[in-house]
């Protein structure tokens, strides 16, 4: 049998060290941020109940959710007749009793529900981990990639709104992201605008027209409404509502709605304290096409994108504060955000942002020439260790040549030669390989050299 050419599934990737490096200094970044800010780390199973997961992030999120078959007895639950009469979603069901995560808000709501009696409230928590989505690979945008949220249930105030822009504003200006927009808008003036259009049955509809507009040109989108029965003059106020550069303008426009003046409040209210705390606000921008496609927002929303880049957006959330309603768990609001870590890393490979890293690979190897030599260079080995210098004996008698290629492919720095001469003497050639300069040195000096 020929042996297949291996390769990985469309929209994952495999990272290797240098990578690997590279994304855990953004993790660590964001992990600093998130402790400065008093948030504590949680960790949900990758797998959920598909129950918990499904109608949680609207129609289209549902689709995007991965499917774990059942397996052994539950297969024979398959229901076989909902196949025959092309009832796709109803078979789904019926041999799929699981699924991967596909955020890590609604598994965190969950944990909340389960939890909360254990939890000191207001409780904020942070959770880095991989979600899953079966949406189409393209640049950017992954079927497995990492999240990095930050949470807060149990309180209305509206620091918790603010503290999710100060955390962006100071993870970018860590990691050096100078040119970026936090746009803001609520949920609850995107009602307010359903409302005035008396459409609140079509209110899940306009919300996600709305947020196409980043994507779609405007008459796209209204072509879209006009299909779904939106009148033309629902499309004439829509269209002049997603124009509008000021909440003034939006206040005026939505004067007889409530709900949409006490989001208006809500955001003014959010940058007057973001004001007393000294924030620099040209990174915050109002937009009303802002309307996030998940269902579970109810006021302030957020989404970051790093201009002059070829990428969506990388970091995104709001307030949402009846998830937890769904677990049985009533009057627990929430605020979250999350950074897409895989998108962050791609913009800052494309504006060479990473530092020059020290290297993570060894920093010695010892040579083996021989059993003998291999026997008497474990004590030396241990040595090193023990100086919590990052060591290794290569691990087959073979000629120095091919010992020097090993460590300068691994990337190690020095070559520690150990060969029957050198025990004689009791002194060892130290070679540092990018120089490849040498020296002769006892294992103490070798050890007070390399601490």
């Amino acid at each position: 049998m020929a042996a297949t050419k291996p390769s990985t599934l469309k929209g994952t990737r495999d990272l290797g060290p240098e990578m690997m490096l590279k994304r855990n200094f953004i993790f660590e970044v964001i992990k600093e941020v998130f402790k400065k800010f008093g948030f504590l780390q949680i960790e949900t199973p990758s797998m959920e109940k598909l129950e918990v997961l499904t109608g949680k992030y609207g129609e289209e999120g549902d689709q995007l959710i991965f499917k774990v078959l059942n397996s052994g007895e539950k297969v024979k639950k398959a229901d076989l007749e909902a196949l025959k009469n092309e009832e796709y979603s109803k078979f789904a069901t019926s041999v799929s009793e699981k699924a991967l995560r596909y955020d890590l808000t609604v598994p965190f709501a969950r944990f909340v529900a389960m939890n909360h009696m254990e939890l000191a409230m207001p409780f904020k928590r942070f959770q880095i981990q991989p979600v899953w989505r079966a949406d189409r690979p393209q640049k950017g945008r992954y079927q497995e990639f990492f999240q990095c949220d930050a949470d807060v249930v149990g309180t209305e105030y509206l620091l918790c709104e603010a503290e999710v822009i100060l955390m962006i504003s100071e993870v970018f200006e860590k990691l050096k992201i100078e040119d970026y927009t936090i746009k803001i808008n609520n949920r609850k003036i995107l009602t307010g605008l359903a409302e005035v259009l008396q459409c609140q049955s079509q209110q899940s509809d306009l919300f996600v027209a709305i947020d196409k507009l980043d994507k779609l040109d405007l008459t796209t989108v209204l072509k879209g409404l006009k299909e779904r029965n939106f009148s033309q003059i629902q499309m004439d106020v829509i269209e002049k509502f997603v124009s509008s550069e000021s909440l003034d303008t939006i206040a005026e426009l939505l004067t007889l709605s409530k709900e949409a003046q006490l989001g208006i409040s809500e955001i003014t209210e959010v940058k007057e304290i973001l004001t007393q705390y000294g924030y620099d606000a040209k990174y915050l921008e109002y937009d009303p096409k802002l309307a996030r496609g998940l269902s579970y927002y109810t006021g302030c929303i957020f989404e970051v994108k790093i201009n002059n880049v070829t990428m969506g957006s990388v970091s995104g959330g709001g307030r949402y504060n009846n998830l937890t309603e769904v677990f049985g768990l009533l009057n627990m609001p929430g605020i979250g955000f999350s950074f897409g870590v895989d998108r962050i890393f791609d913009v800052m490979e494309e504006l060479h942002l990473f530092p020059k890293f020290g290297s993570e690979s060894t920093q010695v190897l010892i040579t083996n020439f021989d059993q003998v030599c291999f026997n008497k260079s474990l004590p030396l080995l241990n040595k090193l260790r023990e100086k919590n210098i990052k060591s290794e004996l290569y691990p087959i008698s073979d000629k120095i040549k091919k010992q020097f290629n090993y460590a300068n492919k691994k990337g190690i720095a020095y070559v520690l030669v150990a060969g029957s001469d050198e025990f004689e003497k009791n002194c060892f050639i130290l070679k540092h390989m990018e120089s490849g300069t040498q020296e002769e040195l006892s294992i103490n000096q070798i050890l007070e050299k390399l601490s």
